[in-house]
């Protein structure tokens, strides 16, 4: 009969497992969410329609105008404009399509209206006024 070798601790190899601790939990769930928020940014420029500026869809499109008379402000010009809108809507329409800084007006000011005021019999077009590019 053989001799039968004797199995000591340090002959078998140590099996060891791997632990996460909860800060190593922690950093791993914070790198994946890193990740897949990457991947779905990246996804997301590429398939994202581009926009791109054409002189297509303006073409033709002229503002029409309001010249201000004496004694007008821009509250008396939206309500000749639009007697039915509320006047505060239509007065930062005008305020921010003619990019203006304050409320107040200068007289012999002409002032770009709203598109849908365009054929209005108070409105004066881009050409008549020399604006017109």
């Amino acid at each position: 009969m053989a001799p039968v070798a004797e199995v000591t601790a340090s002959s078998v190899p140590a099996v060891t497992r791997l632990r996460l601790t909860r800060r190593g939990r922690v950093v791993l769930g914070t790198l994946a969410t890193v990740l897949v928020a990457g991947v779905l940014a990246l996804l997301a420029t590429f398939a994202a329609p581009q926009a791109s500026a054409s002189d297509a869809a303006g073409a033709g499109q002229e503002f029409s105008y309001v010249v201000v008379a004496p004694g007008s402000s821009l509250w008396e010009i939206a309500t000749q404009l639009d007697p039915s809108a509320d006047p505060r809507d239509l007065v930062s329409e005008i305020v921010q399509l003619n990019q203006l800084t304050e409320s107040g007006v200068d007289v012999g000011q002409p002032l770009a209206v709203p598109l849908r005021y365009a054929g209005d019999p108070q409105t004066i077009p881009a050409a008549e006024l020399g604006l017109a590019e």
